[in-house]
């Protein structure tokens, strides 16, 4: 069986079950997905609109894909104990992965769980219909075995990320991590005020409003709503925007107000942009940046949608470029947004393969890239300007330690304010946001 600490499906092992089936849609992505590929969701939304799954089947194919993903060392721990250390081949194991899933953690019928994974079986039908024929009879005792595991293994991370976090935030807490990572997270939309007709949101029934975001640091500018699904066509129209309670944090910190020049440094998708133009009321200059290709695409669009008019999108590689493009010739910003690229540690319940990703070396490779990006962006920034640091990690080598070592580098930058946000903390995502003055 493949290392439960960083599981690794190997080549892919496509199936002529019928296409229509949410079933074979995970067996598809599972089968296809590996940790340094497309990230699973990419994979399963491509599948969906592919085979024109309807929504409950796809709603099934992706809670069985994500689920699995979130729980691989416990899967693999029960797999090994059901079958005695068994060597499986790839299909197998992903069945069974699949299987022991429906049984023992998203608790759905029995029945049904154990004879469609079994219609996808194959050769090794008999041996996936003894396993879980045998893990429905002894669920109790499964689960109360997962209860004694070491702690990376029950809650299916890293052995390397575990001990990296108890080191920074000791086992307690850590382990509320952990727990938060393995939930489904909250849907929630942002009311996009720059919208004439965004008022229009507010009859939705769906629509659950979040009470104080300005005492959560957000801002008062900030208007959320828990949806259970969401508002496909108030998204479409602008009126609008799906983006987590933590990415408010940084704007707000920023403080960006009406006629400032302002640079949204890594802008893409655009989310952050757009609150930052809801903040500046669309008055002002508001530049953002991001590499050339689909995501600065992406990045007009939604801007557009979001009429988001006084903001003008630039291509821009940070690091590689011998002269900066004409539109960021001689600015001086009052404030810079620089949300960097980092491990997304923050929001693992969101993207539930990323731990799958991470290592050691992946940490100093983007702790290196935020310091060029910082380095980058200063000269920009007019003397007494505001920058706000930002991340969606949690990890300190990124975030406190970083700006650490920031302000011993740069000794014009005052470091005003910094919040780290911990996943789950206001049913939120992770994120970290610091202040620094440039004197």
């Amino acid at each position: 069986m493949n290392s439960p600490d960083r599981p690794h499906p190997g080549p892919s092992s496509h199936h002529t079950a019928a296409p229509a089936s949410a079933r074979f849609i995970a067996l598809r992505t599972l089968l296809d997905w590996k940790p340094e590929g497309p990230h699973a969701a990419e994979t399963i939304a491509a599948l969906t609109r592919r085979y024109y799954l309807s929504g409950p089947d796809r709603a099934l194919a992706m809670d069985l894909v994500f689920t699995v993903l979130r729980n691989l060392r416990l899967l693999d721990e029960w797999i090994s104990h059901l079958t005695q250390d068994r060597e499986l081949d790839l299909l197998t194991t992903t069945l069974l992965r699949m299987g022991l899933t429906e049984v023992l953690i998203l608790q759905m019928a029995e029945h049904a769980a154990v004879h469609q994974t079994v219609e996808l079986a194959q050769r090794s039908g008999g041996l996936v219909n003894a396993v879980l024929r045998r893990a429905c009879r002894e669920k109790d005792d499964l689960r109360a075995r997962a209860v004694a595991l070491p702690l990376p293994v029950r809650l299916s991370h890293p052995d390397f990320l575990v001990e990296r976090w108890i080191s920074q935030y000791g086992p307690t807490v850590t382990e509320e991590i952990l727990a938060a990572n393995q939930k489904a997270p909250f849907i929630y939309v942002r009311r996009n005020r720059l919208h004439p007709d965004s008022a229009t949101l507010l009859d939705l029934p769906s629509l659950t409003p979040v009470e104080g975001p300005a005492d959560q640091g957000l801002g008062a500018e900030a208007e959320f709503y828990r949806c259970d699904r969401l508002p496909v066509e108030a998204l479409q129209k602008g009126w609008c925007y799906a983006q987590d309670l933590s990415t408010a944090l940084a704007p707000a910190l920023l403080g960006a107000q009406p006629g400032e020049t302002v640079l949204d440094a890594c802008a893409a998708p655009g989310g952050k942009t757009a609150l930052l133009a809801q903040h500046m009321e669309n008055q002002g200059h508001l530049i953002a940046t991001d590499l050339p290709g689909q995501r600065l695409e992406r990045l007009k669009r939604n801007l557009e949608r979001l009429t988001a008019t006084h903001t003008t999108v630039v291509p821009c590689n940070w690091i590689r470029q011998e002269q900066l493009p004409a539109e960021l010739t001689d600015l001086q910003a009052d404030r810079i947004l620089l949300d960097v690229p980092c491990s997304n540690t923050g929001v693992i319940s969101r993207r539930v393969d990323v731990r799958w990703r991470l290592s050691p070396q992946e940490f100093e490779r983007l702790t290196h890239l935020q310091m060029q990006l910082v380095a980058c962006c200063l000269p920009l920034l007019k003397p007494g300007g505001t920058l706000v640091y930002s991340t969606c990690s949690i990890d300190a080598d990124e975030n406190h330690r970083l700006v650490e070592a920031l302000l011993q580098q740069h000794p014009e930058l005052r470091l005003d304010l910094e919040i780290q946000r911990l996943p789950g903390q206001h049913h939120a995502d992770g994120a970290y946001a610091a202040r620094l003055i440039k004197q």
